[in-house]
């Protein structure tokens, strides 16, 4: 269910989305973090729709399974991809306040990759994401990790968002976001409609509010590309039909 007002980061993304149908994110890359050129490469395009469910299954955990409550944090310990923008985005869904890698202390719920477990002892619950182009699961997990397809698959595709913290990400507010992202946008040339290639990073506040977020809340789609994957952009350019690419 989409918010009558952007409360949160993630209502402001889907109501800057005219056609839910059309493709919104699209990823290419290994999923395999710091993977060369020599690992398969992969594409996995969300529309808004699907982008939006995989975000109502994941706040709907947060919410309903782990217990968080509006300005509560949660930790994303992971690299740039689809699986990524989904679990910042339901954060977000969920009023909570998201914190990345180096300020992840007082978070009860951590998303990591199998690699990055033993980073997080603290954490009340930690979920292990596969990186893997159709959400499967990890294999080979600990007792006290649980699995992102386990974890966030039954929930329900629909969301019904109940407010948010003081915080969204790091020490901004809802409003900083959204005003550093159209500003970021504008900087960029983004606008309402584009198709935006980049190889640009989020993995820091500001790398998610200027490279993830900028082209999304400005109604644009974003295809994003591993730049250290090896990947021939202009071809992608031209199979995508991006009108800007950003590297």
């Amino acid at each position: 269910m989409r918010e009558l007002m952007p409360s949160t980061v993630t209502g402001a993304v889907f109501e800057a989305v005219t056609d839910r149908a059309r493709p919104l994110l699209t990823y290419y890359g290994t999923g395999a973090p710091g993977a060369g050129p020599d690992m398969p490469t992969q594409r996995v395009g969300l529309s808004g729709a699907t982008l939006e469910n995989w975000s109502a299954k994941i706040a709907n955990y947060l919410r309903d399974e782990a217990g968080l409550l509006p300005g509560d944090t949660v930790a994303v310990d992971l690299p740039e991809h689809w699986q990524s923008a989904a679990t910042l985005l339901g954060a977000w869904w969920a009023g909570l306040r998201v914190a990345l890698p180096g300020d992840t202390g007082d978070a009860r719920v951590v998303f990591t990759t199998a690699g990055r477990l033993d980073d997080h002892p603290e954490a009340e619950e930690l979920i292990a994401v596969p990186l893997d182009p159709f959400g499967g699961r990890v294999p080979g997990l600990p007792a006290f990790a649980g699995d992102f397809g386990d974890t966030v698959r039954p929930h329900g595709d629909r969301f019904s968002p109940s407010g948010a913290g003081p915080l969204a990400l790091g020490e901004l507010g809802v409003a900083d976001v959204l005003a550093r992202a159209a500003a970021a946008a504008e900087t960029a040339g983004i606008t309402a409609g584009m198709r935006v290639l980049s190889t640009r990073p989020w993995r820091t506040d500001d790398g998610v509010v200027d490279h993830l977020l900028a082209p999304l809340l400005a109604g644009a789609a974003l295809v994003w590309a591993d730049p250290v994957a090896g990947l021939d952009l202009p071809a992608i350019a031209e199979t995508e039909k991006t009108g800007l690419t950003l590297g």
